[in-house]
């Protein structure tokens, strides 16, 4: 319980972030959750894609209703990114922590410089 409002308050600036930048809310959620919650990264990724199933479901329909969605796109999108989301999460849980970590980071730096 004493995670509730860190973890809300957590949820909103990924959220806020993720609908505004449209990238992953991920990367605010999983270093949010390992430094202030004590969640470890392992658990942090795997949280972190449960809560933005609903996150990003929110922030597409206003984004739909401005017409904003080339939804052609996003269909062969959801092709290649439904098969390399599974393989990832397949590899996820034989990463060592650290490898995990290190390597969020290095996409997360990638993310920033582009």
């Amino acid at each position: 319980m004493k995670r509730f409002a860190p973890a809300i308050l957590l949820g909103l600036l990924a959220g806020f972030q993720g609908g505004l930048f449209g990238v992953g809310g991920g990367i605010v959620m999983v270093p949010g959750m390992v430094l202030f919650l004590g969640i470890t990264q392992h658990r942090a990724h795997a949280t972190s894609l449960a809560a933005m199933i609903v996150s990003s479901s929110a922030a597409v329909v206003p984004l739909a209703l401005d017409n904003r969605i080339d939804w052609d796109t996003a269909g062969f999108l959801v092709v290649g990114a439904m098969a390399g989301a599974y393989l990832g999460a397949r590899l996820f849980s034989r990463i060592p922590e650290i490898w995990l970590a290190l390597g969020f980071v290095a996409v997360a730096l990638a993310s920033a410089v582009r």
